[in-house]
């Protein structure tokens, strides 16, 4: 056993995070920047400081992402290429989504997406494949399928931010503006939150839990865009008109996110406790992960969403401070939004101070998907407020 000498000696020892850098992190690092500072010379004229405040914060944190998750790069070259041959193919001219092959079946917002739902199910079925077949190649196939749909959804995003300028100046908008453009955020960011604990654990058996919950939203964002129409781009409402949608939207979504991770990993730990305890050596105790892992990312990912679900909640406050007058008017949203915050502040206290474990906070992180489902939908769908943007 080491001294706590020799601990802090070792500690001091191990280089510093610069120190561990590659030749291919720092040309990531100046590729960030050169297309961040392209953006600014393309597009500064019609940016806000807000918006200039908002891509000086993105490009640090694309390079610190980049070093600390090296998937991520291949990722965000491939969306920005993707969206920028969007772009190019559009010419300026929103006629072209229906005239040009390129925009028509492959890039522009709305067939972007088609390909994104249309992986997304096939990854899933894919998965389970692999699961039960105990076949690594189907699980690989299922993980290639799920990269491409994310860089597809994420292409839709892009282009479709595009499109809302091509269609009128005064649309333009950030697409997180209402139901149908949040259920994408919601697919992308579950998808990449799970990607990323894939390729860390290295363990793909999950896939299929994961993306049953993207597959449901996929099914939602479908309904929704054919029944009412949802996909065509609107003009926003004048409260949405603040640079305060493009911070406080996708926080909260990587809140959603990581919580409807958290719900799938303990489906998992569930059918894997219970299949331990009927059968050692069945289908469910042999090919899910270990218990300890699937209990490590149920916690990392609760831990990960309720932070940036209360930056969220804060930044809702000010923005609201700013739209209506106050910061708090126990609206339904932020009544709802409140229940979800201290659901997983109840959590994670108890995962602290008391050490609990096991099946009760896994059924307690399936029941807190229910909780936030309601305060993401439920809410639109049944009660009335402030926030009544996405009624269905």
């Amino acid at each position: 056993m080491s001294t706590p000498q020799q601990t802090i000696d070792s500690l001091i020892d191990q280089p510093s995070l610069f120190q561990q850098l590659r030749l291919s992190d720092w040309l990531w690092a100046a590729l960030v920047i050169a297309a961040s500072a392209w953006v600014f010379f393309q597009y500064g004229s019609v940016m806000d400081e807000y918006e200039i405040g908002i891509l000086a914060l993105t490009t640090p944190s694309l390079v610190g992402l980049g070093w600390y998750w090296k998937a991520f790069r291949p990722y965000t070259i491939a969306v920005a290429l993707l969206s920028l041959l969007g772009i190019w193919l559009y010419g300026g001219n929103y006629a072209n989504a229906e005239q040009v092959f390129g925009l028509k079946f492959l890039v522009s917002s709305q067939s972007a997406v088609m390909w994104m739902s249309a992986l997304f199910v096939l990854a899933t079925v894919t998965y389970f494949a692999g699961l039960f077949t105990n076949n690594a190649f189907t699980l690989k196939t299922g993980s290639a399928m799920t990269w491409v749909a994310l860089v597809m959804g994420f292409t839709g995003l892009m282009v479709r931010w595009y499109e809302s300028y091509l269609i009128d100046p005064e649309f333009g908008h950030i697409p997180v503006s209402n139901l149908y453009e949040v259920f994408i955020l919601f697919c992308i960011i579950t998808g990449l939150l799970y990607m990323f604990y894939e390729g860390r654990y290295k363990n793909r058996s999950l896939g299929g839990f994961v993306l049953m919950v993207i597959s449901a939203a996929v099914a939602f964002l479908l309904w929704y865009s054919y029944t009412k129409g949802a996909h065509e781009i609107q003009p926003l409402v004048p409260a949405l008109k603040s640079y305060w949608m493009k911070i406080h939207v996708p926080a909260n979504f990587i809140g959603y996110g990581a919580f409807a991770l958290a719900a799938m990993t303990s489906i998992a730990y569930l059918l894997k406790h219970h299949g331990q305890q009927r059968n050692p050596n069945g289908l469910l105790a042999t090919r899910l992960p270990p218990i300890e892992m699937l209990d490590d990312i149920t916690y990392k990912a609760i831990a990960l969403g309720f932070a940036f679900f209360t930056i969220a909640t804060i930044l809702g406050a000010m923005w609201a401070a700013e739209a209506w007058g106050g910061y708090w008017s126990w609206d339904p949203k932020e009544t709802w939004a409140l229940i979800v915050w201290l659901n997983y502040a109840a959590w994670l206290h108890l995962r602290f101070s008391k050490g609990w474990r096991g099946t009760p906070m896994a059924w307690w992180a399936i029941v807190g998907l229910f909780v936030t489902l309601f305060a993401f939908l439920g809410v639109n769908m049944f009660l009335s407020g402030l926030h009544s943007y996405g009624e269905l």
